[in-house]
């Protein structure tokens, strides 16, 4: 599992990059898109650009101590169809996974095929979507750099709608809680939002996700820092990005909710995610129905993995909410 030691992160600048372009040539081949250029605090240090689908682009930026990446997938014949397109952001989550993740273990590309729609996987680290309260290890302002740099400056650069029906956001995991937390704090930029095996609440169980988010942040990506702070909590931040005292920011969107019911008893890991996942899924659909919020929500068999039949039909649904390309 990455530690995000100074050593492994100047190495993963190396790796990752030279992996992340190699992909993307071996896979996708032709003339090049028009080159994105530097804007909203992103400087392009490295990047792969190609007649095909998947584009990938490594930045520097004041917001990250090290320099971030991205990769994003296009839709089938955008090179020479014209149409501006809706966007998906896609947020992976955390142990050790990037913005490789979903291109690498679950095959994104082929998922896609046929979709009108634009995906943008970040790098996120184990960060937890958020500004942390405490870094040892250099800036880590995650949340600055995906809604204040990245989100712009793909607009900017890529045939998108820059508008609220024009964008959504989906995530795994951590992912999911960072999909959920970046819907209701930034009320006008996505209408429709989809948590799979994500968290959706974070004071239940005496704070146990907040533990869980500050626990692995300072392990894996703040260097013994923290998301929210300890032992003492910003309590402000926390409020601010618990989706549970955030219901009313989720009106008048399209809310899209996966947990597993038979987590494996034997992998703690798997057991400890999956059941607090459900426990905290629950409690917000009760608190959104409630509130007369509409919402689609699947509890599956199974344990904390990101689902495809699910990731499927959850595209079918934010489509047919999305502004359609044209």
């Amino acid at each position: 599992m990455d530690q995000h030691t100074s050593r492994t992160l100047s190495r993963r600048r190396l790796l990752t990059g030279a992996a992340a372009a190699g992909v993307a040539a071996s896979l996708f081949s032709g003339a090049p898109a028009q080159a994105a250029g530097d804007g909203f605090g992103l400087r392009i240090v490295d990047r792969n650009e190609n007649g095909g689908r998947l584009q990938y682009y490594r930045f520097a930026t004041d917001a990250i101590e090290w320099d971030p990446a991205v990769n994003i997938l296009l839709p089938d014949g955008y090179h020479t169809s014209g149409k501006r397109y809706p966007i998906l952001f896609l947020l992976h989550g955390g142990g050790g996974a990037d913005f490789r993740t979903f291109h690498l273990q679950d095959n994104i590309v082929n998922l896609t095929a046929g979709r009108e729609l634009i995906v943008v996987m970040p790098d996120a680290s184990t960060g937890w979507y958020s500004n942390p309260v405490s870094t040892l290890a250099g800036p880590r302002n995650w949340e600055t750099f995906h809604i204040g740099q990245l989100l712009p400056w793909v607009e900017a650069n890529f045939r998108t709608f820059a508008e609220y029906d024009g964008r959504a956001v989906a995530g795994f995991s951590m992912g999911g809680f960072g999909a959920l937390k970046y819907t209701a704090k930034y009320y006008g930029h996505f209408c429709s939002v989809s948590a799979h095996s994500g968290p959706a609440s974070l004071r239940r169980d005496f704070g146990l996700v907040v533990h869980w988010a500050n626990a692995t942040s300072a392990a894996l990506d703040l260097g013994g820092g923290t998301v929210y702070g300890a032992p003492l909590w910003d309590e402000a931040r926390v409020s601010a990005d618990n989706p549970m005292q955030r219901v009313p920011s989720y009106h008048n969107k399209r809310i899209f909710l996966v947990a597993g019911t038979s987590p494996d008893p034997v992998n703690w890991f798997d057991s400890a995610n999956e059941t607090q996942v459900l426990a905290g899924q629950r409690e917000f659909r009760a608190a959104l129905g409630q509130a007369g919020i509409p919402h689609e929500w699947h509890e599956r068999p199974g344990g904390h993995y990101f689902r495809h039949d699910m990731f499927l039909r959850d595209l079918d649904g934010m489509l047919a909410r999305l502004r359609r390309a044209g």
